[in-house]
């Protein structure tokens, strides 16, 4: 039943990631509402936009942040645009409930004037650019997984080896002990002995001193 319930949720998952697709709406910029081109991700915000970055910076592109968007300032975007452009992208959560999906606004500038509607090539680029980020977004989500999944072993395999130190040092404590105990026990009969010695050399003095009475 457990298997059956995590396939239907990796088929919707995969139904999802298939279908998300680009679109046109607004973005808030500068207390203004701006036409950008939107599209959504099944991953949480900090992902996607990681991976965005990791792309752009792939591409020889170094971003700059200013307020709450990354901007690529006056670069060629030849998927987009032969003619260079300000790219301003801003990667949202979706909403508080689904802290695991997000929404990438994208809004292009030229000369400080957004051209992101500005004709049909420009916006249908801006919307395949967003739709063909979905493989590079899911590769770098799964490499953020592993990385994860590598820390929780390897600090599982770190809490392993210092249970074994524990009980190597506990071994360790426990033969001191058991020496300790051989050891004493040596010594109590040792020490009885010596009882035993030194009654004998008191009954020998006892033993004089009715003689002498």
């Amino acid at each position: 039943m457990r298997y059956l319930a995590t396939t239907v949720i990796l088929a919707c998952l995969l139904i999802y990631q298939s279908n998300a697709q680009s679109y046109e709406g607004t973005v808030d910029y500068q207390k203004k509402e701006e036409k950008a081109v939107i599209i959504e991700f099944p991953y949480s915000a900090s992902v996607v936009e990681d991976a965005i970055v990791d792309k752009f910076e792939k591409l020889g592109f170094r971003k700059k942040d200013s307020k709450g968007f990354i901007v690529y300032k006056n670069i060629t975007l030849s998927d987009i645009s032969s003619e260079p452009a300000d790219y301003m992208i801003r990667v949202d959560k979706k909403s508080r409930k689904e802290k695991d999906a997000s929404i990438v606004y994208l809004m292009i500038s030229r000369n400080d004037q957004n051209i992101t509607s500005s004709n049909d090539d420009l916006s249908a680029n801006a919307k395949n650019f967003l739709n063909n980020l979905s493989p590079g977004v899911e590769a770098y989500n799964l490499e953020v997984q592993i990385k994860d999944q590598d820390a929780i072993v390897t600090k599982a395999q770190k809490k392993l080896k210092d249970l074994q130190d524990d009980q190597d040092n506990m071994q360790k404590k426990i033969r001191k002990l058991q020496d300790d105990l051989q050891q004493n026990a040596k010594d109590q009969d040792n020490q009885q002995k010596e009882i035993d010695k030194q009654k004998q050399i008191l009954e020998a003095i006892k033993a004089k001193r009715k003689v002498n009475a």
